[in-house]
């Protein structure tokens, strides 16, 4: 086993430990296979909300896994994550759209420089070792838009979060690797993007600060957000039945259905990538939950045959608006030929409209009731998570999160 800790890492929810590599892998996959979590906002207009990176995803397994073999203190923690989530952002900003545009995942890319820093952080490593760390990770930047909507996609996040811990192994181990692996004319981005922006990158810390990020309160594709929030306010505010309902337009800018390509889902993978069902769902249920994505559900036949009802198209309001907003505009046309209209640049959860502490552990509580997981641990996780900054240690923190 490279590395370290020496008695295993906890794989969170369950009773097992594991290679330090192998148990952020696989809380990577866990973090981000419901996709539940959270997302990074974009700064420059070109620049595409919703396709840069999920942040935590690639930096928190690896950073918990080592804070808990080494008794990190909860400062120490959040400072490596917060570090590697700095510098994944800045990556995914600065690199040209053109990266995530013609299909490659930013968070399987990008992030695999996230959870090398929060190693890299954790594990004291001078310049040169961060160099060669950085270059290693470089060659383990891997995943493509293409497997959205399959298991391939929360692979893609775990590899990344695996590939800080095993490009720290080996940068200790005294393996060399360019020494200008993201700049260089053969090196990140410009063989995965052409070129990128250097101004993106220096001169505007914290991206966590601003522009913030987004949590999501759906466990869907984050592009399907503002039109979701959007959605269940007309169907409060209006008391829209399903039943009344000819036909849902939704507009959007011609990025949202360049990765909402599941336009007939089966499954409930595919459902989280399918603006059709995200609409239909809350028309005939209300709500979409973790228990809204689910096979069962996705195929009901008034499931499917509300989303033959939705019409997901390119607005061109919407393009106008910028790249760097989710526009969608909802127009719900009634049988009785009345047409109900609305409009959201942003979902629930973002900066403009952020989900608090208090909402956040709530959907933590909804999380852990949905799994199974005792109250009274969820309890002792949240506070614990309030007074994180004051821990001594994480490890009791993993207990909490292991059966």
């Amino acid at each position: 086993q490279f590395g370290f800790p020496s008695g295993g890492s906890t794989v969170i929810g369950t009773a097992d430990k594991l290679p330090l590599r192998f148990a952020a892998f696989a809380n990577g996959v866990a973090i981000h296979v419901e996709d539940f979590d959270d997302t990074q906002l974009a700064v420059a207009k070109d620049r595409v909300y919703g396709l840069l990176v999920h942040p935590t995803v690639p930096v928190l397994p690896a950073a918990f896994g080592l804070a808990e073999g080494t008794g990190k203190s909860g400062k120490d923690f959040m400072l490596a994550y917060h570090l590697g989530v700095e510098v994944e952002t800045k990556i995914a900003e600065a690199i040209s759209p053109r990266h995530y545009e013609d299909g490659f995942h930013s968070t399987g890319t990008c992030g695999v420089f996230g959870g090398t820093v929060a190693c890299a952080k954790l594990r004291g490593f001078d310049v040169d070792h961060i160099v060669t760390a950085f270059a290693i990770a470089a060659s383990q930047a891997a995943g493509l838009r293409e497997n959205f909507g399959t298991m391939m996609k929360p692979f893609q996040a775990g590899h990344a979060s695996e590939s800080g811990v095993v490009a720290t192994d080996f940068a200790a181990l005294g393996w060399s690797g360019a020494d200008q692996i993201l700049e260089a004319p053969r090196g990140f981005f410009h063989a995965y993007g052409g070129t990128y922006d250097p101004a993106a990158i220096l001169g505007k810390p914290w991206t966590f600060a601003t522009p913030g990020v987004s949590i999501k309160p759906f466990p869907s594709g984050s592009l399907t957000h503002p039109g979701m929030t959007e959605m269940l306010r007309l169907i409060r505010a209006e008391h829209i039945k399903a039943a009344d309902v000819e036909q849902l337009e939704v507009g959007t800018n011609r990025n949202l259905p360049n990765a909402l390509i599941r336009h007939q889902p089966k499954d409930a993978l595919q459902a989280k990538f399918s603006m059709e069902f995200c609409m239909a769902i809350l028309l005939l249920d209300g709500k979409a939950g973790l228990s809204e994505f689910t096979n069962a559900v996705v195929n009901r036949p008034d499931v499917q045959e509300m989303i033959k009802r939705v019409r997901f198209y390119v607005d061109p309001e919407a393009e106008a608006a910028g790249y760097d907003k989710m526009t969608t505009i909802i127009k719900i046309h009634l049988k009785n030929g009345r047409t109900i209209s609305g409009r959201a640049d942003f979902g629930k959860g973002s900066p403009s409209n952020p989900m608090s502490f208090d909402d956040v552990a709530e959907k933590f509580r909804g999380c852990a009731e949905f799994a199974g997981w005792p109250a009274a641990k969820t309890n002792a996780i949240v506070e614990f998570i309030h007074n994180l900054e004051n821990a001594a240690d994480i490890r009791p923190l993993a207990a909490l999160c292991s059966k």
